[in-house]
Formats: structure tokens, C-alpha cells, sequence
């Protein structure tokens, strides 16, 4: 589905918009909305790339665990998730380490960047080494959720019971706790109030695309997509109140649009109307979409002090989103492909009469 490689790019360039245009104050050493004030409303919209990551997520990891046991899910978790991880852990800790960089600097000690190895550093209160490290958090409690149905077994009719019990147990959550009624942050952390309506409803379309239409998987789509805007923003709104809405100028319309349209673009993908034909470019750029969602605040730190007033703002920003784009494709090619492919079990020689495998798609950033 090369149509999933684009949607995947498309949503972490949408993410290093935001960063580079609106988010990175202390980078720029000034208000980077200020500096872009024509692209900075849609630049702001850039914060929700992250959720259609999420549901692309719950479309291809349900892809991916369809007629799977637990341990080749886990390896290919695995070997998906912390190569690239490790590298770009690394890379932070040496930039702040060995250089005299400061800004986005997380001040962490040896143990707690190797906390960070792990990704498991939230359970344990560590501050990430990487702003964008919190979304894998989210994606690894996804994956263990999802852990559970691939040992009970995945099928249709499970697969419908799952995602209806955690979308429910979401929508209790969220109104309870908006009520002030309930604040368990450990049944939070479990169920994910505000991403599980992402999730569920990627899981929903894939049934629709591996199965065709009916009206229970259409409902849960329904109903992540109504949960998805209110946390949509909630989320958007929490940025506005701790930098401004001058600095955070997205309006409460613009959100619920940008969510129709990601929701809208997934549907269509799943329908089988947004088809793409695959291509090398389109493989190469849903192969570099993790890395650049990981790099790209590395490369901003580095580049964007040091080019701040011998360029323009707009020709610093272009300089260093190409050369983001450029460090991600070399770590893509060059070093995280080579090590999945050292880690990924080899596949037994198929006979010319065996089905083709399907071939697994990226999920995550």
C-alpha cells in the first residue's frame, strides 16, 4: 500500500513543520511564529501528524499481527522499533556530551540515557532524551495491548470484541475523568483515553479493507473520529495555553478539518479509492519517515543556531529541513536497513506454488 508510505511522510514532514516553524523557541532563540507569520496557522497543524500516525498504526499493526504468534510479533516490533531508536538515543547523547550544544538539551545523567534505551523511561518518571520519544510510549503500550489479542488469537469477530471493549473503556475514562469523577493514572496509562480512538479506528478500517464493508467496523470509525477531535483538541489547546495563541495560532476550526481530512484520507485508502502505484520513491519515503521523525530535532539544534543570521529565516529553515531529510534517508539506508536485516529471521525458500507472504509495511513514525 504505497499509499500509506506517502501518508506516513506527509505526517512527519508535518511534524518537523511544526517543531521548525512554531514549537522551537529556544532553538531559534526567538518566536518562530513570529518569524514565519504566514505559515504558522497551518505550520501549528503540523502537532497532529502524530495522531495520523496512530491510526495508520492501528491499520498496519492489525495487518501485521493477522495469522502471527506472539514471538514473530515481538521480533518484528523489535527489530522495527529500536535500531533507528538506539542510533538516534546515541546521536543525542553524544551531540550533548562531546559539543557545547544547549538548546533542547534534556540534562539527563549516564543512567538515565540508558533508562532511555530501553523506551520503557516513562514507567519509571525519566524525562525522554528526545521531545519526540513520548508517541513511541503510546505506541509501545498499543503494541502490548495488541500482544493480548495475538495470544488469545486474531480473528474477525475478536478483533471487533477488542477494539469495542477498549474504545468503551476509553469513552468511560475520558468522561469520567473530564467529570472529575475518576483519576486513576494507572488504568489512564493503560487505557490511553486520548489515543486509543486513533488506534481503534485504524484497527476499524482495516477490517473494512481485508473484509469489505459492514456497519460495526464503520462505527467504531465513527466513533474514534468523533473522541479523536474533542482530544484533538484538547491537545491543541494545552499548547495554546502555555505558549499563546500568538505563538500557537491554530483555531479550534482548523483542527476539526485537519482531523476530517486525515480521517477522510485514511477511509478512502481502506476503500480502495486513494491507490498509489508502488514506486522505489515511495518506499524510500515511508522508509525515511521513522528516521526523520527522530533525527529532525537533532538536526535543528545543530544547524539552525549556527545558520540564524548568516541566512534568512526561510532559507534556514529549508537548509535544515533538506539536510533532516538527507541524514534520515543515509540512516534509513545505510544503517537501519542493514541491522534489520541481520535481525530479521530469514524466511524459508517457498516453493513456486506457495502463496506470496505479504510483505510487512512500517508503522510507526
Amino acid at each position: 500500500m504505497a499509499e500509506l508510505d506517502l501518508l506516513r511522510f506527509l505526517a512527519a514532514l508535518a511534524v518537523v513543520a511544526f517543531h521548525y516553524l512554531v514549537a522551537y523557541a529556544s532553538v531559534w532563540g526567538d518566536r518562530p511564529a513570529e518569524l514565519f507569520p504566514a505559515l504558522a496557522p497551518l505550520a501549528g497543524l503540523g502537532i497532529l501528524g502524530v495522531e495520523l500516525f496512530f491510526i495508520i498504526s492501528g491499520f498496519v499493526i492489525l495487518m501485521t499481527v493477522w495469522g502471527r504468534g506472539l514471538g514473530a510479533f515481538a521480533r518484528s516490533r523489535f527489530v522495527r522499533l529500536y535500531p533507528a531508536y538506539w542510533l538516534s538515543l546515541g546521536a543525542v547523547a553524544a551531540l550533548y556530551g562531546l559539543t557545547g550544544v544547549k538548546v533542547l538539551d534534556p540534562k539527563l545523567s549516564p543512567g538515565e540515557y540508558l533508562l532511555n534505551a530501553t523506551m520503557f523511561q516513562r514507567l519509571f518518571k525519566v524525562t525522554d532524551a528526545s521531545g519526540v520519544y513520548w508517541s513511541l510510549w503510546a505506541e509501545l503500550r498499543f503494541y502490548l495491548l495488541m500482544a493480548i489479542l495475538v495470544i488469545v488469537g486474531v480473528t474477525y469477530g475478536r478483533v471487533l470484541a477488542f477494539a469495542g471493549v477498549w474504545l468503551a473503556a476509553a469513552l468511560a475514562v475520558k468522561l469520567l475523568r473530564n467529570a472529575e469523577l475518576f483519576d486513576n493514572p494507572v488504568v489512564t496509562e493503560i487505557v490511553m483515553p486520548d489515543y486509543a480512538p486513533y488506534f481503534v479506528a485504524g484497527m476499524g478500517l482495516y477490517l473494512i479493507h481485508k473484509h469489505g464493508n459492514a456497519w460495526l467496523p464503520w462505527l467504531y470509525v465513527a466513533a474514534g473520529y468523533g473522541m479523536s477531535i474533542d482530544s484533538a483538541l484538547a491537545r491543541v489547546h494545552r499548547r495554546i495555553d502555555a505558549a499563546g495563541f500568538k505563538n500557537m495560532p491554530v483555531t479550534d476550526l482548523s483542527v476539526v478539518i485537519t482531523i476530517t481530512v486525515i480521517f477522510a484520507l485514511m477511509a478512502l485508502a481502506a476503500i480502495g479509492i486513494l491507490r498509489l502505484k508502488p514506486s522505489r520513491t515511495l518506499t524510500a519515503l515511508g522508509g525515511i519517515t521513522y528516521p526523520l521523525y527522530l533525527f529532525h530535532g537533532l538536526v535543528a539544534a545543530l544547524l539552525i543556531p549556527a545558520l540564524t543570521g548568516h541566512l534568512p529565516p526561510w532559507a534556514t529553515a529549508v537548509t535544515t529541513t533538506l539536510a533532516a531529510i538527507l541524514l534520515s534517508y543515509l540512516v534509513y539506508a545505510f544503517a537501519e536497513r542493514p541491522i534489520q536485516r541481520i535481525l530479521k529471521p530469514r524466511r524459508p525458500a517457498q516453493t513456486p506454488t506457495a502463496p506470496a507472504v505479504q510483505v510487512e509495511k512500517a508503522s510507526v513514525p
